[in-house]
């Protein structure tokens, strides 16, 4: 395609039916509660748990749903979603998924991952990049127990993000780690895993719809949290 060509195929791209209704939904719509930065907490846990209690409190579905970022072997980044299982008293975040699953596989690899957490009617969001810890088998049987039966069996099957090329075998499969997990109420598979993100920096992000976000940025330093403002 020659250069003419290549501008036409933008200028139709910009002005796309799906850009225009894209560029039509508003956003910012949250109704932030009061917040003032500057009298902000020295220690990011107190005030992300504020943050997730007031979401809670506010009967936002999945309050603890977050984004976890993680990267493959190839280099690249991925992202799902899951649910975040604590907050340490130390601050770390407390996660938990199948050693075979993707997330899994790429933690063992590359600890370093990124969480982020959006609760969209408050306007609220919150980033936290750090290092992934795999927590003692200890925790991770106590939060596989503490799963849903039908949960418990999805992970006994195994095979997490594998092709999945035959759904009879597929169910029987399951069949079969149900009567397990039925029989023995106290099975725990070897494969689940819990970890902890003990964050390098978190940043808080509260939305006004004119634009005039709240950004608070906190940076661990050999001690304690470096805290500090940024533009929106």
């Amino acid at each position: 395609m020659d250069d003419n060509g290549a501008m036409t195929s933008q200028r139709a791209s910009l002005s796309s039916p799906l850009r225009e209704t894209l560029r039509a939904v508003p956003s910012v719509v949250g109704v932030a509660p009061p917040w003032e930065p500057s009298s902000a907490p020295d220690d990011p846990r107190d005030l992300f748990v504020t943050w997730l209690t007031d979401a809670i409190e506010a009967g936002l579905p999945e309050p603890h749903a977050a984004t976890l970022s993680t990267v493959g072997e190839d280099g690249l980044p991925d992202a799902r979603v899951l649910v975040l299982k604590d907050v340490t008293d130390d601050g770390g975040f407390s996660i938990a998924t199948a050693a075979e699953s993707a997330k899994g596989a790429q933690l063992a690899h590359n600890p370093g991952c990124a969480l982020s957490f959006y609760w969209g009617p408050l306007a609220r969001a919150v980033r936290i990049r750090g290092v992934a810890r795999l927590a003692p088998a200890s925790v991770s049987a106590a939060d596989f127990l503490a799963r849903h039966p039908a949960a418990r069996a999805q992970v006994l099957a195994g095979r997490q993000s594998s092709v999945l090329a035959d759904r009879a075998e597929r169910d029987r499969l399951l069949a079969d780690a149900r009567a397990a997990v039925d029989a023995d109420p106290g099975l725990v598979a070897p494969q689940w895993t819990a970890w902890t993100i003990e964050p390098s920096s978190i940043e808080f992000w509260q939305g006004s719809p004119d634009r005039d976000h709240q950004r608070l940025q906190y940076l661990r330093t050999a001690s304690t949290w470096d805290r500090r403002p940024l533009w929106p």
